[in-house]
Order: C-alpha cells, then structure tokens, then sequence
C-alpha cells in the first residue's frame, strides 16, 4: 500500500518530467488518476493552515450553505468563492451532508450501524448525489461534490474509514479534506469508545496546478 510520501514523490518527478494535462482554462496541472493510498500525514505539501481549519470545521458544524458564514481571518478562500453563488451559496457544507435531517442523518446511522453490527460493511456515509448534475450549477454555482462517500469499518479492535473522492487538489484541498476527515473519525471512534485507527484515502484524480508547482518540493 502506497503512503503520502510516495504520492509526494509521483509528483515532483512528474514535475522534473514536465508530464503536464492542460485544463479548459490552458493551466497546465500534474494528476494522479485513481489514487490510494494510506493518509499517514495530514499534508503532502505545504503545512495545514490550524487557524482556518478549524474555522471550516467550525462552519461545517453550523451546517450553514453560505461561505460568508466561514469565520476565518482571511474570510472565504478563493476555491469557495470560485464555487458560490453571487450570494455565497454552495452545495459542499460536509457537516450539513452528514448530520442535517434532510440528508437522513448519516452520521448517526454511521455510528447505530457500527453499534449493532460491528463486522459490518454497509457504515456508509454518502456526500455526492445523482442530483448533483443539475445543483453543481443551479444560480451560478459551480459547486459539483468533491467527496463521494466515507465507509467505516471496525477491524482488530480500531475505527478504519476509507474516504472516496471524485476530485482532490493536493496542495489545498488534501489538508483541509484529511482534516475533516481525520475529525469525523474521531468522532464516531469516541462514540463507539473505540479508538481511531488508519484512513485509506482514494480519489479518482488526486491533482496539482500549475500556480501551486512551485510548492512541489
């Protein structure tokens, strides 16, 4: 199993390479398709932003679809603003997508599974949905879920989850993602007074801009 030291690596050699795609925009970018490996660091460039992420975290807990309502010293990070509205609305609040009613309360069937059936495989928290298609855009968002789905798994003892994603920027959206992650996790393992082991990280394009190349180090 490949850790994040080897996915480090992957992409500075395809820098030195110069293996680029080039996007819609004419960015050029270095991607990974179909990624896995173990998240053993909470970064793969770069060191996490602590203040931010817990003012994300923070938004995520109120559940609130408004970028506006991120509490950071900087306000909303571009990425955010990139993907609102005109009036900051979103599709990606992750706690909304996991403990609000309307999407089923998944976090609480999460832990009720795991609670009644220890072996099982079905602890399983959906984030993307087939409406995404006609919501990524709905007003003037473009907003398309990064994350498909979280599964978790109590194995020898320990909480393991296995974090699916459609798309993950390495520089900025890997920190603030495995952050996330790494919390909701520890969250469950507590509730099941358990402790939290391993996070298996799979993204079907794990990728780097080129405005971000000079990070590849």
């Amino acid at each position: 199993m490949l850790i994040v030291n080897d996915i480090r690596q992957y992409f500075i050699q395809e820098l030195q390479d110069e293996n680029f795609t080039v996007d819609r925009t004419g960015q050029k970018t270095i991607e990974l398709i179909g990624a896995s490996f173990l998240a053993d660091e909470e970064a793969i460039f770069g060191t996490p932003n602590s203040e931010y992420i817990d003012a994300e975290l923070d938004w995520y807990l109120n559940c609130s679809t408004n970028i506006n309502d991120i509490r950071s010293e900087n306000g909303p990070p571009a990425a955010w603003k990139y993907a609102a509205n005109e009036h900051g609305e979103i599709n990606s609040n992750y706690g909304k997508l996991i403990f609000d009613d309307k999407y089923y309360r998944q976090f609480e069937n999460v832990v009720n599974e795991l609670q009644h059936n220890p072996d099982s495989r079905r602890a399983c928290a959906v984030y993307n949905r087939p409406s995404i298609w006609t919501e990524f855009n709905e007003n003037g968002k473009n907003d398309f879920i990064c994350t498909n789905a979280v599964t978790y798994y109590i194995r020898d003892g320990h909480l393991q989850s296995v974090v699916q994603m459609r798309s993950n920027d390495v520089v900025f959206g890997y920190k603030n993602d495995y952050a996330w992650q790494r919390y909701v996790m520890d969250l469950i393992a507590d509730q099941l007074n358990i402790t939290s082991g391993t996070l298996h990280w799979q993204v079907q394009n794990l990728h780097v801009y080129e405005r971000h190349f000079h990070l590849v180090k």
